[in-house]
């Protein structure tokens, strides 16, 4: 039975997140499924800033700090060979992996 599944993936290392989209690129490519994406969504971007100075006084300079969380969407079209497959994929710690079948 073909069932269609979901999966979001969002890490902060691009690198790590691309490697694993080219993993489920080659299961997918194996088992001859249909896949949609990798749709690259916007990039969320935590900012802080804080004073360099420990005591609050003297010049006013500052720190900026960023953590960026980039995210990915895969859309399959899979039986449940294929799904078991795509779980068996090794994934860094880095990486969020969701998947949600629709």
């Amino acid at each position: 039975m073909v069932q269609k599944a979901r999966i979001r993936l969002s890490s902060t290392e691009v690198s790590e997140l691309e490697g694993v989209t080219k993993e489920i690129k080659d299961v997918v490519q194996k088992t001859g499924i249909h896949m949609y994406g990798p749709i690259p969504l916007p990039t969320k971007r935590l900012r802080v800033t804080t004073i360099k100075s420990p005591c609050g006084e003297g010049t006013n300079s500052w720190e900026k700090w960023e953590l960026r969380i980039h995210k990915r969407l895969v859309d399959l079209l899979a039986d449940d060979r294929s799904m078991a497959l795509v779980m068996k994929i090794q994934i860094p710690d880095s990486v969020i992996v969701e998947i949600e079948l629709l």
